[in-house]
């Protein structure tokens, strides 16, 4: 059994899912910070302790740096768009985020020194697509490129940029969703 298939809930402290926003708004409006990949597309980990059947967000670890270009992820990751993707106005060659290796293992040693666990991973939808104008849940990318991963796929609409909103999807797939719970601050 999977690390994370029987759970009942994820927890999101209000203050979390601010900072997801707030990453989502700035890059969209074109703000990057240093070394980060000017891409106006926001993509993270979300970590957290496992409590029963509960999984409670302690860490959003936006990343910064999309090495989808640089080889052998870009023919890796261009085979991936080219046969399951859905077309859309943005050109396949500017889909499609990888983290950087280093990244991502600084982010796990980050979580094994805090004693954290990695759930997933979050991303953003922007267009609308027809019979899908809210886009609040996974395409077949999504969840072709979660399979197997035992980790959720965290989906945030934000076609709507005043009212964004996430969900959570084990290994991106459209029937596990994992009822996702934005608690307010105490």
């Amino acid at each position: 059994m999977s690390l994370f298939s029987n759970t009942d809930r994820i927890l999101l402290p209000a203050e979390k899912w601010e900072a997801i926003v707030t990453h989502c708004k700035r890059k969209l409006a074109g703000e990057f910070l240093p070394g980060e990949s000017r891409v106006k597309r926001a993509y993270g980990i979300l970590a957290g302790v496992q409590e029963g059947r509960e999984l409670h967000v302690r860490r959003v670890l936006p990343v910064k740096k999309n090495a989808r270009n640089n080889e052998p992820l870009k023919t890796y990751m261009d085979t991936m768009m080219t046969e399951h993707a859905v077309a859309s106005t943005t050109p396949l060659s500017q889909r499609g985020w990888i983290t950087d290796p280093r990244e991502l293992m600084e982010c796990y040693d980050l979580c094994d020194r805090e004693d954290l666990q990695i759930f997933g991973t979050y991303h953003m939808h922007i267009v609308p697509w027809e019979g899908d104008a809210v886009r609040d849940t996974p395409t077949l990318l999504d969840t072709v490129l979660a399979k197997e991963s035992n980790l959720y796929s965290f989906i945030i609409s934000i076609v709507d940029i005043e009212h964004p909103f996430m969900r959570a999807f084990y290994e991106g797939v459209n029937d596990k969703e994992t009822p996702l719970v934005i608690q307010e601050n105490s």
